[in-house]
């Protein structure tokens, strides 16, 4: 048995190795500097991540995405976990991931690098189900309250856009949604398919048809990472083309998610 695990352990280290032969080396330090690869995972958007019922590990369409990299660049993934897409960012400073799932935003992409998109999800919101708010260009006037996550990528487009309405920042979007219910905003905003389940958990609310913006879900790294920057473009767009997204997507039960179209060619 001990030798048998010992080949096992050998056999993997020589596949590792030779995956990590294909990536310049000056990626892999880039993506990983301290030999493993840190990735960060929001479970505040289910449409990306959830947490397994029985273990309580990531899964879903990012986590994938963060093992089968790991895979490539030869070293063991580390999930570094958050509930808030805004708390993701907030850490970057601290220096505890190497890779995130983001939605790409010019806030952020001046201390981030991203990819191409790899989904595109929508922005709408839920409101009580006897609103007089029946169109997404309703709801920006004066007087109506909406909740948001902070940082999360709505709030950050909401907060350049509205001209009338207030937005009620919570730390995250389940908080948002409570803020929602308990002081009887007018709107709460968020990522589609969660919002269709809160309504549907709710049956005092509804979802506005439509949406106010398209939010693009990419991979990002530090900036001054130039190599891992664009060695993380080429894999994004390996992904896409190979069906391994969209495949991801459905065995985490989120195929209504859209995958994005090929990055335009230079």
């Amino acid at each position: 048995m001990i030798k048998l695990l010992a080949a096992l352990v050998f056999a993997f280290s020589i596949v590792s190795g030779v995956m990590a032969d294909q990536v310049p080396r000056n990626a892999v330090t880039d993506l990983a500097p301290t030999g493993k690869l840190r990735a960060a995972i929001n479970f505040g958007n289910s449409v990306l991540a959830q947490k397994d019922p029985a273990t309580g590990a990531p899964r879903g369409v990012s986590p994938a995405l963060a093992r089968e990299l790991a895979r490539r660049l030869g070293v063991p993934v580390e999930f570094v976990t958050f509930d808030a897409a805004g708390k993701v960012f907030e850490a970057l400073q601290a220096g505890v991931w190497d890779v995130a799932f983001l939605a790409i935003d010019p806030a952020r992409a001046a201390g981030i690098d991203f990819t191409a998109p790899y989904v595109v999800i929508e922005g709408t919101y839920v409101v009580p189900s006897n609103s007089p708010l029946r169109a997404i260009e309703d709801v920006d006037r004066d007087g109506v309250r909406i909740a948001v996550g902070r940082g999360s990528a709505y709030d950050l487009y909401l907060t350049r856009t509205l001209k009338h309405a207030a937005l009620i920042r919570e730390p995250s979007g389940v908080e948002a949604l409570d803020r929602f219910l308990k002081d009887r905003l007018e709107a709460a905003a968020g990522v589609k398919q969660p919002l269709v389940a809160f309504a549907k958990a709710h049956p005092d609310t509804r979802v506005i048809a439509g949406r106010f913006m398209s939010i693009a879900q990419a991979m990002g790294t530090p900036k001054g990472r130039a190599a891992g920057a664009q060695y993380l473009r080429e894999f994004v767009e390996a992904m896409k083309a190979s069906g391994f997204v969209a495949k991801a997507l459905a065995a985490s039960g989120q195929a209504d998610a859209a995958v994005a179209p090929p990055a335009p060619t230079k």
